[in-house]
């Protein structure tokens, strides 16, 4: 067994190669405490702290086998001023003078991915040159150092992403002006329409996992696939109309994750069905959007289409193959990245779903998992926006440099309700994908169903009426 500054030590000394495929497969145990290649140590609220797992590039973690074998589910009941009394008063203050060195940070590594790349064809060719390589290694070299640069932009683009968000929570600055154009321009590089987002986001936050306002993500229903009732419906049933072959999944997937986002703001995809057809983020009379909401609309249409003029004159004064790898590749492998974390953080089959009658703002915030994504990359390219997504639901506008406490000083609290799943990340995308298939169009609290029709967990009924919290002190409206 390692300490996990042995462990990291050791990690120092790897080829960049090998760190990055173990970052994209294992990911490190809940306190992070103990880690090596082949042994994990960790403790939670439902595993013993002795626990050892082995990992594997297709294996369920034990915290999610624990709660699969919690098959009787029981709404949390307590209530949410507990919570929000174990988070010291220190950490939901905001610097902005903090937050702009880590802005600054990040943007400066995209400055310098950027610049690296300008040079890839001239390193390429005095290396060869150097060593006496002819055309095809040196073919072979760009594409490995496009390939290097395409993924590490990607992953600093979603990252420019993710400070937005922390603006659009209000998170970064006790000033709202300066998270307003931070906001805004961060947004508007990355192509996110940011008030309009911003809006629907924060309804996301006030109806988390409610089937009736909850904005994206939204699940079919038995009913929306034309399955038979759950008491007539015979397997052939789902093997005829919702099974499919593993190809066809896996072209789904891609298409969602690499369009999903994109495909959301124009015309609501997978967003709430109670809006009509092609309501777009991008209209300022949508009714995604109130009256008084216009305005700052027609400010973020217009700062995205700067954004696509400036690109323009970029191709024209350069080429679109050179605007192409270096801004649309990683462009549109951010917006997988983006799909696949913020999918993950709600979309899992033992995370419940609210009708009116069960939901509470609490019941919402835990519908959610935290997970180690990509280890330190999520860590520090994305600031642990799926690392304390909980905390993040209960106090939204806490910094996310504050979260990781936050996280720490809460979990005694929620006990076996406080969700984490150390999964390999592309492997629990790939489960979640192919379990999370539909769920029942009745039902106060309903979990998802796979294309055989079951689910792992079942709505354990108490009686008991939830309990309606007002958001807690630290959450944006």
């Amino acid at each position: 067994m390692y300490t996990i500054d042995r462990a990291l030590d050791r990690q120092r000394r790897l080829p960049p190669a090998v760190i990055l495929a173990s970052a994209l497969v294992k990911c490190p145990p809940q306190n992070e405490t103990a880690c090596d290649c082949a042994t994990l140590s960790f403790s939670s609220a439902t595993m013993s702290p002795k626990t050892h797992w082995k990992p594997s590039y297709f294996c369920d973690a034990p915290e999610y086998e624990a709660r699969k074998k919690q098959t009787q589910f029981t709404p949390p009941d307590f209530a949410i001023k507990d919570v929000h009394a174990a988070v010291p008063r220190h950490l939901f203050e905001k610097s902005t003078l903090k937050s702009l060195f880590y802005v600054g940070r990040h943007l400066g590594l995209t400055a310098a991915f950027y610049v690296f790349a300008t040079h890839i064809d001239r390193i390429a060719w005095e290396l060869c040159a150097r060593f006496g390589y002819g055309h095809r290694i040196r073919g072979v070299l760009e594409f490995f150092m496009w390939a290097l640069y395409w993924f590490w932009q990607s992953v600093s683009f979603s990252g420019i992403w993710t400070l937005g968000h922390e603006c659009g929570h209000d998170a970064l600055s006790p000033i709202g002006w300066v998270n307003a154009a931070i906001g805004l321009a961060l947004h508007t590089f990355i192509l996110t329409p940011y008030y309009a987002w911003r809006i629907t986001h924060r309804t996301h936050h006030k109806g988390t996992n409610h089937l009736d306002r909850d904005e994206t993500y939204h699940p079919a229903t038995r009913t929306d696939l034309h399955l038979p009732e759950e008491k007539f419906a015979k397997p052939f049933d789902y093997k005829e109309i919702i099974e499919e072959t593993p190809g066809y999944t896996l072209f789904k997937l891609v298409v969602r994750q690499f369009f999903g986002f994109q495909l959301y703001l124009i015309h609501n995809r997978k967003g709430n069905p109670k809006y009509p057809p092609w309501t777009s983020h991008y209209k300022p009379s949508s009714q995604l959007f109130k009256q008084e909401d216009r305005q700052v609309i027609i400010i973020s249409d217009v700062a995205i289409g700067t954004m696509l003029a400036l690109l323009s004159a970029w191709i024209y004064q350069t080429s679109w193959p050179n605007v192409w790898r270096l801004y649309f590749v990683p462009w549109l492998w951010a917006h997988n990245w983006i799909v696949m974390f913020t999918y993950l953080q709600h979309s899992d089959p033992t995370v419940p779903y609210y009708r009116e009658n069960e939901w509470s703002f609490l019941r919402g915030a835990l519908a959610t998992v935290d997970r180690p994504v990509f280890g330190w990359i999520g860590r520090f390219f994305w600031h642990g926006i799926a690392h304390h997504h909980i905390a993040h639901h209960f106090f939204s506008s806490i910094p996310f440099y504050n979260l990781p406490e936050v996280t720490e000083a809460i979990k005694p609290v929620l006990g076996a309700h406080y969700n984490y799943d150390s999964t390999p990340t592309i492997y629990a995308l790939w489960r979640s994908f192919t379990q999370c298939t539909f769920i029942e169009p009745v039902g106060d609290v309903v979990f998802f169903k796979n294309q055989q029709g079951e689910a792992v967990r079942e709505y354990l009924a108490t009686g008991l009426p939830a309990v309606r919290d007002r958001s807690p002190v630290g959450t944006s409206n």
